[in-house]
């Protein structure tokens, strides 16, 4: 009895009932087995392009091709003057020619005339446009613009020229008031008395124009006074000299 199946659920038939649990549990396994995971663990993949770089190898096949062949052609030069007594091979004889220098000619000559043809167009064309028609039109306008006008033209103009005048006179005239003030104070705070060297001076200018004066008389005086005049100037000479010789000391 202890053999017999146990079903977790009651049933009426237990040979059925284990059955019909080993159909579902094996159709459970398959789906487990055939499920797939919702992460995916695998292995990235692997390119080609990636590990083995073609072009870097075909460069490499290239460079190896051209150090081979120089490396071949430096090897028969070498040989060639081992075996012979060696020969110079510097010398060029090219002459430079231009493939395509008839065809650049005739392209700059084509320009040329065309250009020559244009220029020759342009200066040969009359103008459309007149231009003292132009002149005469805005002579007749400013006419009417005149006649319609409420004020004269560049009235604006006029009256802030005679404002700058106007402006400029004013200053001037403040400027002469300004001049003369300080020459009246000077005039108003001279002085009243002399400095006695002032007068001194004032005296010995005085005597100086004297003695001249007397030498002017004596001189027109008539050939009788002459003595007495040449008296008198002889004793003013030394006066005058003294006295000038004391105010340079002064």
């Amino acid at each position: 009895m202890h053999k017999a199946y146990q079903s977790t659920l009651p049933s009426s038939n237990r040979l059925l009932k284990k059955k019909w649990d080993d159909k579902y549990f094996d159709e459970h396994r398959i789906l487990v087995r055939d499920a797939r995971p919702s992460i995916d663990t695998r292995p990235p993949r692997t390119y080609m392009h990636l590990h083995m770089k073609l072009k870097k190898l075909q460069l490499q096949e290239e460079r190896t091709a051209t150090i081979e062949r120089d490396n071949r052609i430096l090897l028969e030069k070498m040989s060639n003057t081992m075996r012979t007594t060696g020969q110079i091979d510097n010398r060029n004889y090219y002459e430079a020619r231009s493939l395509n220098q008839e065809k650049r000619r005739r392209e700059l000559l084509r320009v040329s005339k065309e250009n020559g043809t244009m220029a020759k167009r342009i200066v040969d064309r009359k103008p459309i446009l007149a231009r003292e028609n132009w002149q005469r039109s805005s002579q007749q306008n400013n006419v009417y613009l005149n006649n319609i006008a409420k004020y004269e033209v560049n009235w604006y103009e006029r009256k802030s020229a005679s404002a700058q005048k106007q402006h400029k006179d004013e200053e001037e005239e403040e400027e002469n008031s300004k001049a003369q003030e300080p020459a009246e104070k000077s005039k108003s705070q001279e002085p009243v008395g002399k400095s006695k060297s002032q007068e001194k001076g004032d005296k010995s200018k005085s005597k100086e124009q004297t003695d001249k004066s007397k030498s002017k008389e004596a001189a027109d005086s008539p050939p009788a006074e002459e003595k007495k005049g040449l008296g008198n100037l002889v004793k003013s000479t030394p006066t005058i000299s003294t006295k000038g010789e004391n105010d340079k000391k002064k």
